[in-house]
């Protein structure tokens, strides 16, 4: 269709494993030969899928194979899955960064990737000359440039060091720059992979904001890889999901994040080893069990039955849990918040020097039926991004069953809301 502006048709890319490039220049040469006479990869027939647990049994591996989607204009497509999946390797193909083994890539207007921190950037010229020399690269005239140098500069928050090499820049500040310079220079499409995650909160924040303005209001393109799946959800109209170098799965943002996190339960992904998490990991949750009033372990309860939660965290660094704040809550199948419970708001005293495990102890979850989701942040001293350890979304789940919780003998309407006691009278 003529609003599609990438096509990309069965993709894949090969490496040889332990070598730089394709290994030998008689490998080059056969591929080359077989690309021109339309033959299969000749070394094609020994490579492994991309799947880190496994023991590679021969010298190649697929790192991408037979991938196909198309992503029409104005969309934001966040590209997800665990590290290794092969999504930084499509980015790089998607900007000609390097070649897909066989397969191809059809783009229509101009990219602009942020692919890693002082992606485009020349560490020995100043702020100013990367600017101007991104700009020439993508084929804009000098003073088209200019008229947006002031915009790139204060976006970046940089304009003391516009004049200063940027070999003595901050990663951050690096960061920074580039995607001031990818973003404003009006690229049609906008490549960006996970090096936003170098930058602060507020830096993350202005960064996604613009995205969203440069999708919706410019109708520009975004392709978004994050393992923030928080920022995925509020930023990406459309998702796909890679696995060991395989498309896994393509839909809505929702569907596509739902069917990653059942995944990696399914395969036996433990709290601890949970990739899609944000805060500085100083202390993170490894584990969280639901008890039921018996003490015993459970993955559902009724309607108004207590319910007891256990929390066991991984220290990474030793804190004074005296300060720590956690905050929980359960939220529908929509993501939609039903409950929740801060622990600064609440008369708590963690012991400075506790063991780093603890509970919440819920007397009626007056929930109606339905599956919950369960999740977690932890926070010392305030509740500022730059004191969060840890947050983690759809950390385990719940079911609550139906039950006699009003007395009537009556059965619970399956909807998304608390029970709260009460008495319907005339007046």
């Amino acid at each position: 269709m003529s609003n599609t502006v990438i096509k990309v048709e069965n993709i894949s890319k090969m490496y040889d494993l332990g070598l730089v490039g394709t290994g030998t220049l008689s490998k080059d040469l056969n591929r080359t030969w077989a690309r021109w006479t339309g033959k299969p990869d000749p070394y094609a027939k020994i490579a492994e899928l991309n799947d880190r647990t496994k023991k590679s049994e021969s010298g190649s591996v697929w790192v991408l194979k037979d991938i196909s989607f198309e992503v029409k204009q104005g969309e934001v497509l966040g590209i997800i899955g665990k590290n290794g999946a092969g999504k930084s390797t499509l980015l790089k193909i998607l900007s000609k960064i390097t070649a897909p083994t066989h397969g191809q890539i059809k783009i229509k207007g101009r990219v602009a990737s942020l692919l890693e921190v002082g992606t485009g950037m020349h560490p020995e010229m100043t702020a100013r000359q990367n600017i101007y020399l991104n700009g020439s690269i993508m084929g804009m005239r000098r003073n088209e440039i200019t008229a947006k140098l002031d915009e790139i500069v204060d976006f970046a928050g940089i304009g003391k060091y516009i004049d200063t090499p940027i070999k003595r820049f901050s990663s951050g500040m690096q960061v920074r720059l580039g995607f001031a310079v990818a973003a404003f220079l009006e690229p049609e499409i906008l490549i960006v992979d996970e090096v936003l995650a170098v930058g602060d909160d507020e830096f993350q924040k202005k960064a996604i904001g613009k995205m969203q303005d440069v999708s919706k209001g410019e109708g520009r393109t975004v392709l978004f890889v994050s393992h923030n799946m928080a920022a995925v959800r509020a930023l990406c109209t459309r998702a796909l999901l890679l696995k060991n170098g395989t498309l896994d799965y393509e839909g809505s943002v929702d569907d596509t994040l739902n069917r990653y996190l059942k995944t990696e339960r399914a395969e036996g992904v433990s709290l601890l080893n949970r990739e899609d998490r944000e805060g500085n990991k100083k202390v993170i949750v490894s584990e969280i069990v639901f008890k039921n009033k018996n003490n015993e372990i459970v993955q559902e309860v009724f309607s108004g039955d207590s319910l007891r939660i256990e929390f066991y965290l991984h220290e990474n660094q030793k804190m004074d849990y005296s300060k720590m704040i956690v905050a929980c809550s359960f939220t529908d199948p929509n993501q939609k918040q039903i409950v929740s419970w801060v622990s600064d708001e609440m008369k708590v005293n963690f012991d400075k020097n506790m063991n780093p495990q603890f509970c919440l102890e819920i007397p009626n979850l007056n929930l109606r039926p339905n599956s919950y989701d369960f999740n977690v942040q932890i926070s010392f001293e305030t509740t500022a991004t730059a004191d969060i350890t840890d947050i983690i979304l759809e950390a385990a789940t719940l079911t609550i069953n139906d039950s006699n919780f009003f007395q009537s003998s009556r059965k619970l309407r399956n909807n998304h809301s608390a029970l709260i006691f009460g008495t319907f009278k005339t007046i």
